[in-house]
């Protein structure tokens, strides 16, 4: 569902006195064209206006709104209302809030005229004398507070047994209640409330950001392309591009004034040629994933931006397609050119015929020339996301390996590429021979299968006895059962601290993996392996190898698999950094889960020291291999059961720290559900206080069961970066691990902090 209008922005401010005039101006405009000539609004008229998921706080609002009681809201008592909300002050807003939380018919209150409970946005009286159903009682009572309760927890997706919504209830109701009288008026309500300095906050904002949709995000009138920060923060990677730019002026330069005597045309043909000698060449430099995870250890890494080696790929594939059009296009208008002069040959002899001097193997090197145009816009079409992420993966696969017979079509179409091609070539079949080798040295068998929320698949796979890897590292993943000759890359979630088994952790989100979920979602039936590792009761262990049949040997054989890896990621620098900042986002946890197993594992070792005399007893654990001092994890997922793949890790780090240290806190954990209504919103101020209230009293959190409070909305970067640079505990570097889109926002936001910022690419 789309985020509801009633919800302001993160970190919204409050509206100067210009935009509030100019927003009810455009709600005057906005109104006139939904009521037409009768001048009203319907109920449902007011709902589609407010967008909002659930009818239950549109039919609050409608009733307040309407004054008179017509079950139509008119342009004036709509802009009364209104007016009040934007140009009233603290107590006005939270009057109207205690009305929409009052929703029963007036039968009375203990307490409330002592209090001098009720009051209004606009009077309570009808046109017919009779007091208005939106006036409620003047005072909240358990029933309303719970059915309030009920509505937000459904508008913030969710959902808790009725025994939890009671305990919330009677959390809130118990602190709000101050004279114990059965009910909460609205001077119990404001004095609770002023123990919450966060909701107090919220209530300054102008209320007309409860009511409109989120503005369109604020653009600098420069682009941060331009700004200092962005080439201080990517100066590795544009001096590289800047290299790279050169060397390619320098090659086309050099040959084209080599054979500029011969005609323009050519000239132009001979320098692409050159330039495409080396980028063809290149572009297996940089797929060469074992030796790049190699260079990772080196001080090159600190260089050369080996993280974007898969966006330089990519970038060089599209500079080769253009140098290839360029090529091709100006040595058929110098063949034109010749067939003009000559008058004996037609071009198209040119083209197809294969002549003794034309360049290439046997004068083959136009029609050579020809195959690799058209084989290289096959394998640039077929590449592109659309036909990735479109189930169509094996299209991309297939025809990604023509890049077999393009380099073979090279050596015979130029005579000197082979020169370019010769080390990077020597380098790349080496890597395939070692993978290959590895594969053919046997399975591995799948020791269990647990699938968890959301479609999310969770591999435990033996590990090979000489098996090394590190933190955040991935691995490309083959399961004959599934498909054949399909890998896929993935992130190792255990720590290579588990010695017996690797984890994986794989979300369902295309054919393969849709495949995958599928296949082991069978019934339960008997193994032969009786010792379950310990997992979730919500966890189901699928064990699709040990069913018993006629072709019980065969599916043996296919639910074996094979890995080939492991390759190293950005996250490798985190042991290395001082203050980390690790955000992912849904199964963007995965290489996290490993590295944050990794932290603690060598915090309680670098722990383990005599308090008197500081002697360590674990030699082998220097301090450059950790120089961690303070590490921010965040997690950010759209709704309540994402939570549930890893929650029984990130409670086990929690209960570990709290006996190392507990009164410090190495590792802090920030949980985010965005599809929760945010602090900023109106209708969310009774469930958080009612989440924060028990949280502290059971020392848990209600959606996730961990001790650490789950924050509703999306995180506001500005305020968690603030927070994270004032800590001062060194560099901050920030790792992701998500959606491209969110990654743009934090990169930004790190690029005003002065943080290095690494992403994960595969």
């Amino acid at each position: 569902a789309a985020r509801p209008a009633l919800c302001p922005p993160a970190g919204s401010h409050t509206m100067s006195v210009a935009e509030d005039a100019e927003w009810l101006r455009r709600v005057r405009k906005q109104f006139g064209n939904i009521a037409g000539e009768h001048k009203e609004i319907n109920l449902e008229e007011f709902k589609s206006a407010l967008q909002v998921k659930e009818s239950f706080f549109a039919e609050r609002f409608f009733a307040l709104f309407d004054s008179d009681g017509s079950g139509t809201i008119s342009l004036e008592e709509l802009l009364k209302a209104l007016s009040l909300l934007v140009h009233g002050n603290q107590t006005d807003k939270l009057r109207f809030l205690f009305q929409v939380y009052d929703v029963d018919e007036p039968w009375g209150c203990r307490g409330a005229a002592a209090h001098g409970g009720g009051g209004g946005v606009v009077p309570a009286v009808t046109r017919r004398g009779a007091r208005s159903p939106r006036a409620g009682s003047g005072c909240i009572d358990p029933d309303e507070l719970r059915l309030v309760l009920r509505w937000c927890l459904r508008e913030s997706a969710i959902a808790l047994p009725e025994e939890r919504l009671a305990d919330l209830t009677w959390a809130l109701f118990e602190a709000a209640d101050k004279d114990r009288s059965g009910s909460i008026t609205f001077e119990e309500l404001r004095e609770e409330l002023e123990g919450f300095p966060e909701v107090m906050e919220n209530l300054t904002i102008s209320a007309a950001s409860w009511l409109k949709p989120p503005p369109p995000p604020e653009r600098s009138c420069r682009p941060r392309y331009l700004t200092r920060a962005y080439w201080h923060n990517h100066r590795g990677k544009l001096a590289f591009l800047g290299g790279y730019v050169g060397l390619n002026l320098l090659l086309f330069a050099l040959a084209a004034l080599r054979h500029a005597g011969l005609g323009g045309w050519l000239a132009v043909a001979r320098g692409c040629g050159q330039c495409l000698n080396f980028n063809c060449s290149f572009l297996a430099v940089l797929m060469l994933r074992r030796c790049l995870t190699w260079l990772r250890a080196t001080p090159i890494a600190k260089v050369l931006p080996l993280d974007q080696h898969v966006v330089f790929h990519q970038l060089v594939g599209y500079v080769v397609l253009a140098l290839a059009a360029v090529h091709t296009g100006a040595h058929v208008a110098n063949f034109s050119r010749l067939a003009r002069q000559d008058g004996r040959h037609a071009l198209a002899e040119y083209l197809l015929s294969a002549r003794p001097g034309a360049g290439g193997l046997g004068g083959t090197a136009s029609q050579t020339g020809l195959a690799l145009q058209g084989l290289l816009a096959a394998m640039l079409a077929f590449s592109s996301p659309c036909i990735r992420r479109s189930g169509h993966f094996e299209v991309f696969y297939w025809t990604h390996l023509s890049y077999i017979s393009i380099w073979t079509l090279l050596i015979l179409h130029g005579p000197h590429f082979w020169k370019w091609f010769a080390v990077p070539g020597c380098l790349f079949a080496l890597e395939k021979v070692v993978g290959l080798a590895w594969r053919r040295a046997g399975g591995l068998r799948i020791v269990e299968v647990n699938l968890l929320p959301s479609k999310v698949t969770h591999l435990v796979i033996e590990r090979p006895q000489f098996f090394r890897y590190k933190p955040g590292d991935y691995v490309y993943l083959n399961i004959p059962a599934i498909a054949t000759y399909e890998w896929h890359p993935f992130t190792i979630s255990s720590a290579p601290e588990q010695q017996e088994t690797l984890w994986l952790h794989i979300r369902s989100l295309g054919q393969w993996t849709n495949k995958l979920y599928e296949y082991f979602q069978q019934p339960e039936l008997p193994s032969p392996e009786p010792k379950p590792l310990s997992r979730s009761p919500r966890e189901k262990r699928c064990q699709r190898w040990a069913q018993v049949g006629a072709d019980g040997a065969q599916l043996l054989a296919n639910a074996g698999c094979y890995i080939d890896g492991p390759y190293g990621t950005p996250t490798r620098r985190i042991f290395t950094s001082e203050h980390a900042v690790l955000i992912g986002a849904g199964i963007g946890i995965t290489p996290f889960a490993s590295i944050l197993q990794s932290i603690m594992y060598r915090y309680r070792r670098r722990k383990q020291s005599c308090p008197s005399c500081h002697y360590s007893w674990c030699e082998d654990l220097r301090d450059k291999e950790m120089t961690l001092r303070k590490v921010d994890f965040i997690w950010i997922n759209r709704d309540q059961k994402h939570f549930e793949w890893f929650v029984s890790l990130l409670t086990k780090l929690e209960m570990e720290q709290a006996e190392q240290e507990p009164g410090e806190r190495f590792l802090e954990m920030h949980m985010y559900m965005t599809s929760a209504l945010s602090k900023n919103d109106m209708k969310a101020i009774g469930l958080q206080m009612a989440l924060d209230l028990l949280a502290a009293k059971e020392q848990r959190d209600s959606i996730t069961g961990l001790r650490t409070r789950t924050q509703p909305g999306r995180p506001d970067w500005s305020k968690v970066f603030g927070k994270v640079a004032e800590e001062k505990k060194g560099k901050v570097q920030v790792f992701f691990c998500g959606s491209p889109a969110l990654a743009k926002v934090i990169r930004a936001h790190c690029e005003h902090f002065g943080f290095r910022f690494f992403k994960e690419n595969f």
